[in-house]
């Protein structure tokens, strides 16, 4: 056999395996149980809201409201409509530097 036709019967037996393995895993998927549509109990009071789940309890630290009692407070509000460059004063310069001195010429003896 030549070595074209043994690559034709390998790549057509890879076609022929995979096929088979696709024929039976649908086979497997339509023997499989179908479930039953569900549908949601009947409630007499509908106010729209979702309570199928409790509410979580809280996890963190007890007490204390908003603002925390250790927090701190910010420089700046942003709430108004004040930009924020405005809300800030703007750094002292710094002093300008005195040049540096000319170099003195060289003398040669």
């Amino acid at each position: 056999m030549s070595p074209d036709a043994e690559l034709v019967v390998l790549l057509a037996g890879l076609h022929l395996l995979g096929f088979l393995f696709a024929v039976v895993l649908l086979f497997v998927l339509m023997r499989a149980d179908t479930a039953n549509a569900w549908s949601p109990p009947d409630e007499d009071d509908d106010d729209g809201g979702n309570d199928r789940r409790p509410r979580p309890e809280p996890r963190g630290p007890f007490g204390g409201g908003l603002p925390l009692p250790d927090a701190i407070q910010s420089r700046v509000r942003l709430r108004g409509p004040e930009r924020l460059a405005d809300l800030q004063p703007r750094p002292e310069r710094r002093p300008a530097r005195e040049p540096n001195p000319a170099p003195t010429p060289a003398r040669h003896p």
